[in-house]
């Protein structure tokens, strides 16, 4: 997994871009979803070179704005894109995805029948959420949290991920004894790596709404306004319905809230 860094900007920079190289800023939770979504691109679009950076869809925001320079900007929370739309940052965003969030555990004796209240177990030391601060899916997990009024109950055990994916790795590792993650980053694991997991109602947090822009520093480049064309394409879809998101409707440009 790439996460983007002060010093990985200033080598972005100091090097040019080579021809029909794009980069692409992406949400942690599609760090499986995206090798086959590019692949599939780079197969449509012959000379395309796509190079992408995973994390926190509110840290790129932040990047985005100081002048990093990515071509496309693929968020979990559809209102970055828009409001760096606003500021004349990037072109009005396409809604391509909705997340799902899922109770995760790799203990086979833990019961989550039940959902969140399984949070409740005394053996659970540890519960692994993003960071609500600028991860969309710990904004989520806090809101379904508090839905079931657990969230200052269980407070003192939660340890937070910088992203999703970082949260799923401590769930994995058994340094969590269970967490809210994506359900894309579960259904990608292999069998022995897979644990179980409950998928948390809809209407226990505010949907996971996720969009794409393309930036400023894109604008200029066919390659990557080709990349957003083709998030609404067929075969985008499906790749993205087999890591578990749903698809929104319906998937097309959408105003600014």
């Amino acid at each position: 997994m790439r996460l983007w860094s002060p010093f990985l900007l200033l080598l972005m920079l100091a090097q040019p871009a080579r021809s029909g190289e794009i980069t692409v800023a992406a949400a942690a939770d599609l760090t499986f979803c995206m090798p086959q979504i590019d692949a599939a691109f780079q197969k449509a679009n012959p000379g395309a070179v796509v190079k992408v950076s995973f994390g926190s869809s509110g840290n790129f925001f932040s990047q985005i704005r100081s002048g990093a320079p990515f071509d496309v900007f693929l968020s979990a929370d559809s209102q970055y894109p828009h409001d760096l739309a606003k500021d004349g940052l990037a072109d009005t965003p396409i809604t391509y995805a909705e997340g799902r969030l899922v109770l995760w555990t790799m203990d086979a004796g833990l019961e989550l029948s039940h959902g969140l209240s399984a949070l409740r177990d005394p053996a659970i030391k540890h519960i692994a959420i993003a960071n609500p601060d600028h991860a969309p899916y710990g904004r989520a997990a806090k809101a379904a949290l508090e839905h079931e009024h657990l969230w200052d109950e269980l407070k003192p055990k939660f340890v937070f991920g910088e992203n999703i994916a970082q949260t799923a790795q401590f769930v994995q590792t058994g340094n969590a004894g269970a967490g809210l993650v994506a359900m894309s980053l579960v259904v990608a694991q292999p069998p022995e790596r897979a644990g179980h997991f409950y998928e948390i109602p809809g209407d226990a947090y505010p949907p996971l709404e996720q969009a794409a822009a393309l930036t400023g520093v894109g604008r200029g480049k066919p390659f990557a306004r080709a990349y957003l064309e083709f998030l609404k394409s067929n075969t985008a879809r499906q790749i993205l319905r087999q890591f578990g998101f749903h698809e929104p409707a319906p998937l097309t440009q959408t105003g600014t809230p």
